[in-house]
C-alpha cells in the first residue's frame, strides 16, 4: 500500500498548490494575467512521491540469489561481476538490513544484465534496437514478487531470452572446452547480443543477420521464407536497428544518397531535383530495368533510411561475401516475400495484382493488412540444436572490441566506444 499512499499525498499536495496559484491569479487584474505565460520561477513545485521502503530479504532468498550468481556462467555471464563473496560476507555478518541492501544491489544488476544484456550503449557498436523489457518500476515489482513468493530463481530465469537460438548457444557453451577462450567468448558474446533484443520479437517478423547475409520471415516460431541478402560494405556498414514495415513501393524511384551523389551527377538515367534558386539539390533515378532498387522497396521508416529492396544486379547474390551495398539490404527474391506479406490476412493484393502493377511501370504503394517488425541484427555465431557452432565472418571486425566490454565488470570498453563513434560518423 505504500506506493498508493505516497502517490495520493503528492497528488493532494499538487492540487493544493494549483488551487493556491489559481486564487492568486484570480486576485490580479485581467490585464495582468497571461493565460499561456510560463509559471514564475518562484512557483512551488509538488514534492516527489515518497520512496518505497527498502526490500527485506530472508536468509533463504539470499541463498537462492547466491546460488544463481555462482552458476550464472551457464548464461554466458561472469559470476565475479556480481560479487558473490561480498554478499556471502554480508549474510554472515548477521545484519538483516545490510544483507538485504547487498542482495538488492546484486539482484538489480543481475536482473538488468539478464534482461537487457551486460554490454550497454555505445559499447555494442552501431546497435540501435530498442529493448524495453525491464525498467526500474518493473524491476522493483519483479523483486517484490520474488521475495513475497520466495521464487528468486524463477524470477531471474523469467528474464532470459526465449528465442531457440539463445538456448542452442547455451547448449554449445556448456559443451565447449573452457580452454578454448576464443570459442567460449564468441558464444558468450552472441548470447549477450540476444539479450540486446526484445524478449518478444512478435508473432511475425523479418530478421536480417548481416554476417550471415540472409533475410528470414518468421511466424509463430517457424521460418516461412529465407533467402540471401546483401548488406552494407565495410566503408558503409549497415546499422543494427528495428523498424515497422507497413508495405512496399512497387516500381520505386531511387533517391540517391548525398554521400554518393557525385558518382551519378549528370549521368544518363538520373534526374536532378532543383531548389527555388535553380541549383541542383539531389539526384533521383526513375523506375526501370536499371533502377538500383529493382522492382520494389519496403516501407519501413527509420532515422537511418535503411530498408529492404530488390536490385538490378541479382548476380551479386552468388558472391560468398555480400557486404557490398551503401547500407540498405538488397534481398533475393524480395518480390516473392512482398507478395506473400501483401496476401496475408486476406489482403487485397493478389499475386496477379502485384505482377500487373509491376508490369505497368507505375509507382504505387501497396500496404500490408498488418504491419510487421523488421530486425537488422549482427550475430557472428549461431548454433545447431545439438550445440554445433556455425561461425560467420565478423565482417565489420566488431567482435574483439565488444568482447572486451563483455569481460569488463561494467560492460564498457574504450575500444568498443571508439568503434561506435567511428560507425556513427559514417552514417
Amino acid at each position: 500500500m505504500m506506493p498508493v499512499v505516497g502517490k495520493s499525498i503528492s497528488t493532494l499536495t499538487a492540487l493544493a498548490v494549483l488551487s493556491s496559484a489559481a486564487s492568486a491569479l484570480a486576485q490580479q487584474s485581467p490585464q495582468s494575467v497571461d493565460p499561456i505565460a510560463p509559471l514564475p520561477e518562484t512557483a512551488v513545485q509538488a514534492p516527489e512521491p515518497a520512496p518505497l521502503p527498502p526490500p527485506i530479504w530472508s536468509v533463504a532468498d539470499i541463498q537462492q540469489l547466491l546460488g544463481f550468481i555462482v552458476s550464472v556462467g551457464r548464461e554466458g555471464l561472469s559470476p565475479s561481476d556480481y560479487d558473490p563473496a561480498g554478499l556471502q560476507n554480508a549474510l554472515a555478518a548477521g545484519d538483516p538490513m545490510a544483507a538485504s541492501s547487498a542482495a538488492t544491489e546484486r539482484f538489480n544488476k543481475l536482473s538488468s544484465d539478464l534482461a537487457l544484456g551486460h554490454v550497454r550503449g555505445d559499447n555494442r557498436i552501431d546497435w540501435h534496437v530498442p529493448d524495453n523489457d525491464l525498467d526500474p518500476v518493473r524491476q522493483r515489482l519483479l523483486l517484490d514478487y520474488a521475495l513475497a513468493q520466495h521464487r528468486v530463481v524463477d524470477a531471474l530465469n523469467g528474464l532470459l531470452p526465449t528465442h531457440p537460438q539463445y538456448g542452442a548457444l547455451k547448449t554449445a557453451l556448456a559443451a565447449a572446452s573452457q580452454s578454448d577462450l576464443a570459442k567460449v567468448n564468441r558464444i558468450r558474446l552472441n548470447m549477450d547480443r540476444w539479450r540486446w533484443l526484445p524478449r518478444d520479437l512478435g508473432s511475425k517478423y523479418i530478421i536480417v543477420n548481416v554476417p550471415a547475409y540472409h533475410a528470414t520471415l518468421v511466424e509463430n516460431g517457424v521460418t516461412r521464407w529465407k533467402h540471401r541478402a546483401i548488406a552494407g560494405a565495410i566503408k558503409t556498414p549497415t546499422p543494427q536497428l528495428s523498424a515497422m514495415a507497413s508495405g512496399v513501393i512497387l516500381n520505386p524511384w531511387w533517391e540517391v544518397p548525398t554521400s554518393i551523389s557525385k558518382e551519378v551527377a549528370g549521368k544518363p538515367g538520373y534526374v536532378s531535383v532543383k531548389g527555388k534558386d535553380g541549383k541542383i539539390q539531389r539526384w533521383r533515378q526513375p523506375p526501370g530495368s536499371s533502377n538500383a532498387l529493382g522492382q520494389l522497396k519496403f516501407v519501413m521508416p527509420n532515422q537511418w533510411a535503411i530498408y529492404l529492396h530488390d536490385t538490378n544486379a541479382r548476380s551479386r547474390f552468388n558472391s560468398q561475401v555480400r557486404a557490398l551495398s551503401h547500407g540498405c539490404i538488397r534481398t533475393e527474391h524480395v518480390v516473392d516475400l512482398a507478395t506473400t506479406l501483401l496476401g496475408d490476412d486476406d489482403g487485397e493484393w493478389t499475386p496477379e495484382k502485384v505482377q500487373e502493377t509491376l508490369a505497368a511501370k507505375k509507382t504505387v504503394q501497396a500496404n500490408f493488412v498488418k504491419p510487421l517488425p523488421v530486425y537488422i541484427v549482427y550475430f557472428s555465431a549461431a548454433a545447431l540444436t545439438d550445440g554445433t557452432i556455425v561461425n560467420y565472418d565478423d565482417v565489420y571486425r566488431r567482435d574483439s572490441k565488444v568482447v572486451e566490454a563483455l569481460l569488463d565488470s561494467r560492460g564498457t570498453a574504450p575500444a568498443a566506444a571508439a568503434a561506435d563513434a567511428e560507425a556513427k560518423a559514417k552514417l
